[in-house]
C-alpha cells in the first residue's frame, strides 16, 4: 500500500497516510477539522543501489556492472539507431554510367 502525502489548505498542517489505491481521500483535517485537505505530490524515497536481487536476477549479464554515475573508461556501446544514422550521413558512391 503505498503512503500518501496530504496537506490542509486552511492551517497547513501535512501528513501522511498509508491506504489503498482504492480508499477515498481524507475530508477533514486532523488538526484544525477543516474541511480543506488535498493531496500533494512528493518524490517517492526509494532507490536501488548496491547489489541484491534485482541486479543478480533481473538484469543482463552486460548490465550487471553498470554503475549510477557509470564508467569513465568503459567503451559505449552503438545501439542499432545510431548505426543507421552514420550510414545515412556519407552517401553511397555514384554508379559509373553504363557503355554503350
Amino acid at each position: 500500500m503505498p503512503i500518501y502525502e496530504f496537506e490542509c489548505r486552511q492551517c497547513g498542517y501535512r501528513y501522511e497516510k498509508l491506504q489503498k489505491l482504492s480508499d477515498a481521500d481524507p475530508v477533514s483535517c486532523p488538526q484544525c477539522g477543516a474541511e480543506a485537505i488535498h493531496r500533494c505530490v512528493s518524490a517517492p524515497s526509494f532507490r536501488l543501489a548496491g547489489s541484491g536481487w534485482y541486479e543478480t536476477d533481473f538484469k543482463k549479464d552486460g548490465e550487471k556492472k553498470q554503475h549510477l554515475a557509470g564508467d569513465a573508461g568503459a567503451p559505449k556501446s552503438v545501439g542499432a539507431g545510431d548505426a543507421g544514422a552514420s550510414s545515412a550521413a556519407t552517401p553511397a558512391p555514384a554508379a559509373a554510367p553504363a557503355a554503350s
